[in-house]
């Protein structure tokens, strides 16, 4: 596998047509807006390019990648993943092309090392970021790209609270406003917007935390009986780990989300003070991610999973100052 900078990812997309790109499972912002940006920038240089649909996309990111995605009898000839860290990411329909790709952008720590070719830099916040720097080698930034790639930049910072913005951010996304983007909708929808069950979402969890380590960190548990008790849409419980780092003290917050088959997605958000690394604990479970923001996928009942992650947590954490 070849490491390609951003001017020789966009050479080699240029190079290309009859482009498929890939985004992970459980897909959020980033991963769609990256994969509607460039399939909209790849184009508008004429080329026939299309998103493999997403089953698992919620009402609320898949608006973006939906104009894009691909006929069922579309056979391509080049494919890209975007935002994809590990080949346990890959819903069914896009496994079926893992030992295809040609390219993977990408932005984790954690990434895995797949595809003939790679575009990786783990010191930006939004795998948006890179995406934006290879369009604009494509060719002019349109609003019809910038749109999607705004809300893949917002969405994976928070709008731009998270630990993770850089200067390299703001200015990625100052760029994207000066084409004329709406983007007060943008964050509006994704930042501003709470439907009465998410409302009631959060209320339920609110009532059931339960801390560790002297309460410096914190369970939400989501049981499939709740989602289904309050008529709660995949798009209702986006984002829910975010809770756990507005609760003063809370340096270590672990939603536990359960999913059908006996397993539960673990969405692991850690502090600034690097107590403890979520990518690291992540990775004992068999997940990746960032140093504050990582995730897996956990196999057992409540206690043995709660178990398992806080077994994770207490390997790598460091000895308090």
């Amino acid at each position: 596998m070849s490491r390609l900078s951003v001017q020789e990812a966009a050479a080699l997309l240029a190079g290309r047509d009859n482009l498929l790109i890939l985004t992970h499972r459980r897909p959020d912002g980033d991963t769609m807006g990256c994969a509607a940006g460039l399939c909209a920038a790849l184009r508008q240089l004429g080329k026939r390019a299309f998103v493999l649909r997403n089953p698992e996309a919620s009402e609320l990111n898949a608006v973006y990648a939906a104009p894009y995605w691909a006929p069922e009898d579309f056979s391509p000839d080049f494919v890209v993943s975007v935002d994809i860290a590990a080949r346990s990411l890959f819903y069914p329909a896009a496994e079926a092309y893992f030992d295809r790709i040609g390219l993977a952008v990408d932005h984790h720590p954690s990434f895995e090392g797949f595809g003939e070719a790679s575009c990786v830099d783990a010191s930006r916040a939004a795998c948006g970021e890179i995406v934006y720097e290879i369009c604009r080698e494509l060719g002019p930034v349109t609003p019809e790209i910038a749109l999607p790639l705004y809300a893949a930049v917002a969405t994976d910072t928070g709008c731009f609270v998270y630990a993770n913005t850089t200067a390299a951010t703001h200015r990625t996304a100052a760029a994207l406003l000066e084409t004329g983007i709406d983007y007060f909708s943008v964050n509006k929808r994704h930042f501003r917007t709470k439907s009465p069950r998410r409302i009631a979402l959060e209320a339920a969890l609110y009532q059931t935390l339960e801390y560790f380590h002297e309460g410096r960190g914190v369970f939400l548990t989501v049981p499939l009986s709740l989602m289904e008790e309050l008529g709660a849409a995949e798009s209702d419980a986006e984002d829910l780990s975010a809770l756990a780092g507005i609760i003063e003290g809370v340096d270590c917050g672990v939603l536990l989300r359960e999913l059908p088959g006996g397993q539960w997605k673990v969405s692991l958000r850690t502090g600034a003070n690097g107590r403890v690394n979520a990518t690291e604990a992540c990775r004992l479970l068999g997940g990746g991610g960032h140093a504050m923001a990582a995730g897996a996928t956990v196999s057992g009942s409540l206690a043995q999973v709660k178990e398992r992650v806080l077994g994770a947590v207490d390997a790598v954490k460091r000895r308090d100052p």
